[in-house]
């Protein structure tokens, strides 16, 4: 048996639940790189007021660690970000962990059979195996609007949150209605003076079913911990039907989707009982082609006097606010960027080069693809976890994550037992994969979403099926989908 080097890249719930499945497969040279100063990857960075998951606890969690002192059914930022920390280590993680390295490079040592990683400081890892687990959700997209730096008052994107800045009755603008906004919105209406809410496309926004856990339920999970594992059960079935519902054109698709959207339109009847400012809250797409939201206090925070949507195109900022398409200056003392992530650009930032210097970004410039989302041609010991078509449009991700974790442990196990020393997705089987993937898309309810998803030409970031059917296939590595290089 060989005794393979580690390289893990980001400290967040992929790249420590990586940590974990590489050890419980006997690989105990681990290192894992982060970038930041402390672990938690987009519960660490996301500290916006109400930021919260917006997928229930007992199932956004790591199966091997439930956690029976969820504050809340939803739980939110603090609370996430102590379960991950506390968890790992509890479980030995954090001594695998080196921060403040921001990898800029990897680069494959072809004769020498190891990966060489620089940081930005120009230290260097050099690693049998790498696993890129650094997410689709970890670099902040801020537009590029005409007159941005000229604003005279603090902006910020909402990922990199000014506590600082005093919001206390100033006029504050928004630009962007995602899954951040919505949180972030109501969780300071109430201390703005006034403020505008920018939208390019309206969401789809259904009632939370949120509770408070009291010290009842805590006792209870903790005395009866198959009663939590019964909630986590049935939040990962009903996840699954509303992935199956997106994933395919059915009777059963049709049904599902059409429940959603009754209770999306019963709650935006509702809570918003001016009829124009409704009419402006319908999205102009079908339901799946952005995720599905979930709160209850987004649309009567739209609708408090104070707060206007503007749904014309922003095309500039100045120094006294922000200017929309018909000519209006809206005024603003603050802006705030609700904007979202790079999602489609894995491992950016990161100049990877593989078998004959071949350039990753290069290889994925006609969009990302990866046997089922882990390992690329041509690119040997290097896995991704959350990689290209591996995103969900319910559900958690963490049980994708974990079902990765597990697959490249495997690989790794075969190459600690001496038995391959570089191995990665066979060409043929990604092309398979990538075609199942494209045309699975293409007859789903993503399929008239091309808009929202399309990068290059191609889907890159949803997985089309049931994360049931994604853990039952990465449950044990097929082989002969596998090339050893050497």
């Amino acid at each position: 048996m060989t005794h393979p080097r580690a390289v893990v890249i980001g400290a967040g719930f992929g790249g420590l639940g990586a940590a974990r499945a590489l050890r419980e497969q006997g690989i105990t040279d681990i290192t894992v790189l982060e970038r930041a100063d402390t672990v938690g990857g987009v519960w660490r960075d996301n500290t916006y007021p109400g930021a919260a998951c917006d997928v229930p606890s007992p199932l956004y969690s790591w199966s091997w660690a439930p956690n029976p002192a969820w504050h809340r059914r939803y739980a939110e930022q603090p609370d996430i970000l102590d379960y991950l920390r506390r968890t790992a280590a509890d479980e030995g993680l954090l001594e695998h962990v080196r921060t403040g390295v921001d990898v800029v490079s990897a680069v494959l040592e072809e004769a020498a059979g190891f990966w060489r990683l620089t940081g930005h400081d120009g230290s260097t890892y050099d690693a049998e195996i790498v696993v890129s687990a650094v997410g689709q959700l970890s670099n902040p997209v801020v537009p590029d609007v005409a007159g941005a730096e000229t604003f005279a008052g603090p902006a910020f994107h909402s990922a990199h949150w000014r506590h600082d800045v005093d919001l206390t009755g100033k006029r504050v603008a928004v630009i962007g209605t995602g899954a951040s906004a919505i949180q972030f919105v109501p969780g300071i209406v109430d201390r703005v003076a006034s403020m505008t809410v920018f939208q390019r496309s309206a969401p789809y926004v259904v009632p939370k079913p949120d509770q408070e856990y009291r010290e009842r339920h805590h006792a209870l999970f903790r005395r009866f911990p198959r009663t939590q594992q019964a909630e986590r059960s049935f939040v990962y079935w009903i996840g699954d039907r509303l992935n199956r519902a997106l994933g395919e054109d059915s009777r059963y698709s049709r049904a599902f989707v059409g429940a959603i959207r009754a209770s999306w339109k019963l709650q935006l009847r509702r809570q918003v009982p001016d009829p124009a400012l409704r009419a402006k809250l319908v999205p102009d797409y079908p339901i799946g082609c952005k995720r599905l939201l979930f709160s209850n206090d987004w649309y009567p925070a739209l609708s408090r006097d104070h707060v206007d949507v503007v749904t014309e195109k922003v095309t500039g900022i100045e120094p006294g606010g922000v200017r929309s398409a018909d000519g209006t200056l809206h005024e603003a003392d603050v802006l705030i960027w609700g904007t979202g992530f790079a999602a489609t650009r894995f491992l950016d930032g990161i100049d990877v080069r593989g078998v004959g210097g071949r350039d990753l970004h290069q290889e994925w410039v006609d969009g990302a693809r990866a046997h089922l989302g882990i390992t690329v041609p041509g690119f040997p010991n290097l896995f991704c976890i959350y990689g290209p078509n591996t995103n969900l449009g319910g559900s958690s991700i963490i049980a994708m994550m974990e079902a990765q974790a597990g697959y490249v442990a495997q690989v790794a196990r075969r190459i600690a037992d001496g038995d391959a020393r570089l191995v990665a997705a066979h060409p043929a089987t990604l092309e398979r994969f990538d075609a199942e993937m494209q045309h699975r898309l293409a007859t789903s309810a993503w399929s008239s979403c091309q808009s929202w998803y399309v990068d290059g030409g191609r889907i890159t970031t949803n997985w089309p099926g049931l994360v049931a059917e994604y853990e039952r296939r990465t449950a044990e590595v097929d082989w002969d989908d596998l090339q050893v290089i050497s």
